[in-house]
């Protein structure tokens, strides 16, 4: 069969299997609806949190920024993975014991403050549409390949589907949804990683072939990926902090935002509320982690493989040497490639840019694909003498870039593998982004039906009310989602990284602080909550979007989530002294909390 037609098989039999999954798993109650009715059991529910961790961005982007930047790439991997120690740790038995179902529940109680709650509301709603932007998107481009439609017809499948399913099921339906996607995932990531590293290297076990000599040269895969690189004007793969972009302090600070915006994500916090006790908490953190890595530990091989491949099938290729798997994804408009004149793709780094070629492979809007060749064709026509943006010349001709995020699904046909297992790739990312999105908008449906509805404005609504109310705000968010989805604010690991460092400026101050100190107050909370995320939302806008240059010590806009969790402990503390403090209930609650459970 072909692969478009294995496709249709793969992803049209998981959607069944999902659609099953919620419906033999529908709730008719708030309880169901929010956490799953609290008896999932833990190594079930650190399925379900690998899957909803493991977003479009973890299966589609990462591998690809990885492949991108090289040895910096794996900052990602450290933070990622990073953050669920200080989750399990820090936050998610503590949380647990409170109960209840949602984090501005959390701080609403703790703080003893409507004012709290809206903040700490709002910030819920911010952070899961920046996420599920970016989720959208990823199916899209699964779509836009695979089934070759539009990518905007792709994201309006998606929709359809995920408001199916999480209407359906709420969480509890979710929850074992995403156990099956968990496994659809990390199998169509790993098996063609294997399948690539025996082909190349010989070896069974992708880690090892990573650093094993290629089949065809008897020369070390990354060694030639380091000498190529420098031949083509890039920097080496494999030198640490070299030319890239990333210095120290970019690292380090990015790795602390991915890390403490993952122990302060909503839609990962409620998945420790749907079990039955903190021991249970504590041990879905642990197998969390262990799937987790089962994907992130196989992804550092993907993107070595995957950048060989690149340079070794395009590179100084004319248009009728060009390989397959360029005209099929030609066809998506998710590559670009605008000749210079000589007939040749040229891959060239900065160092060796030609002046009038375009080659790059990325996320595209039509709108920018037309003014890209409409430009390039002004440059052609004007003798090579017209400048574009500002510049001398058209283009840096580069794959450096970071806007990679169909390396992975183009990586087995790249590689000439079966048709079955191209085709399985896509129904894995399609499971990544669709098991995301689907706890992002319980989260974004709980905030609204829940914490502001039920416990602000009318407290006496009823069951039917409430449960009403909350599918109604699924399908009003999924129908948002896909339309920032069509238009998205950046390419998808950029905006999940986004979400991450509002994350880590917003809620993980004020959960540490509402969870270990007991003297803390609303005023202190609430302005630190204030002051981080308007820091970090301000800095990411404008330094990405307004041409701001980047201000604060040239911290990158993934990692300023870091410095906007400073800003937040910073005010709080400050404030501190000249507030009032959390009363005799509040501190109780605190004690409580961090008492040991019985066993």
């Amino acid at each position: 069969m072909s692969v478009q037609a294995w496709t249709f098989v793969f992803v049209l039999s998981t959607f069944a299997l999902y659609l099953f999954v919620a419906w033999r798993a529908r709730v008719r109650d708030t309880h169901g609806f929010y956490v799953a009715g609290r008896g999932v059991p833990a190594i079930a529910n650190g399925m379900a949190t690998a899957a909803d961790w493991m977003s479009a961005a973890s299966f589609l982007s990462m591998a690809g920024l990885i492949s991108s930047i090289g040895y910096a790439g794996g900052v990602y991997l450290m933070g990622w993975t990073g953050g669920f120690v200080l989750l399990a740790l820090l936050l998610a038995p503590y949380l647990r014991k409170f109960g209840h179902f949602t984090v501005p529940d959390f701080v609403g109680d703790r703080f003893e403050s409507k004012v709290a709650r809206l903040v700490a509301l709002v910030c819920a709603l911010f952070i899961s549409f920046t996420y599920v932007a970016g989720q959208m998107r990823g199916v899209g481009i699964v779509f836009a390949r695979f089934l070759e439609v539009d990518v905007t017809v792709g994201i309006v499948i998606g929709m359809a589907l995920v408001f199916v399913y999480a209407t359906l099921g709420g969480m509890k339906g979710i929850t074992w949804t995403q156990v099956a996607q968990y496994w659809v995932l990390i199998s169509a990531f790993v098996i063609p990683v294997i399948a690539i590293s025996m082909r190349l290297t010989g070896a069974a076990v992708p880690q090892i072939g990573m650093g094993s000599d290629l089949q065809s040269t008897g020369e070390a895969l990354l060694k030639t990926l380091d000498d190529l690189n420098r031949e083509l004007g890039f920097a080496s793969y494999t030198t640490p902090f070299e030319a890239s972009g990333w210095d120290k302090v970019n690292v380090l600070c990015t790795a602390l935002a991915l890390m403490v915006g993952t122990a302060g994500l909503p839609h990962v916090i409620v998945r420790f509320y749907t079990v039955k006790n903190v021991q249970a908490a504590r041990w879905s953190g642990f197998w969390a982690l262990f799937f987790i890595a089962l994907l992130y530990l196989t992804a550092p091989a993907a993107a070595a493989f995957a950048r060989y491949y690149v340079i070794h099938s395009l590179d100084g290729k004319t248009a009728q040497e060009l390989p397959g798997w360029y005209e099929t994804w030609s066809r998506t408009g998710l590559i670009v490639w605008l000749d210079d004149g000589d007939g040749k793709l040229e891959y060239r780094g900065p160092e060796k840019a030609s002046e009038n070629e375009l080659f790059r492979i990325g996320t595209l809007s039509a709108t920018d694909f037309a003014d890209i060749r409409a430009q390039h064709q002004r440059w052609l026509d004007s003798g090579g003498e017209l400048g574009v943006d500002g510049r001398d010349k058209l283009t840096t001709s580069k794959l450096a870039g970071p806007d990679l995020d169909i390396l992975v699904l183009a990586m087995p046909e790249m590689a000439e593998l079966a048709a079955w297992i191209i085709a399985l790739i896509a129904a894995g990312g399609l499971a990544a982004a669709l098991s995301t999105a689907s706890g992002l908008l319980l989260v974004i449906s709980s905030s609204v039906a829940h914490d502001l509805y039920y416990r602000m404005l009318r407290p006496q609504a009823s069951e039917a009310e409430r449960l009403k109310l909350s599918r109604t705000a699924i399908g009003v968010a999924v129908v948002i989602a896909g339309v920032v989805g069509i238009y998205p604010p950046g390419f998808v690991a950029q905006v999940v990284a986004f979400a991450f460092g509002l994350a880590a400026s917003s809620f993980f101050p004020v959960l540490v602080l509402g969870v270990f100190s007991r003297r803390i107050g609303a005023v202190p909370a609430v302005a630190g909550m204030v002051a981080g995320i308007a820091f970090t939302g301000s800095y990411i806008l404008g330094t990405v979007y307004f041409g701001v240059p980047r201000w604060c010590f040239g911290i990158r806009p993934e990692g300023i989530g870091a410095v906007g969790m400073l800003v937040n402990f910073g005010v709080a503390f400050a404030l501190m002294p000249f507030c009032k403090g959390a009363s005799e209930a509040a501190q109780a609650l605190v004690d409580s909390v961090r008492e040991p459970e019985e066993e």
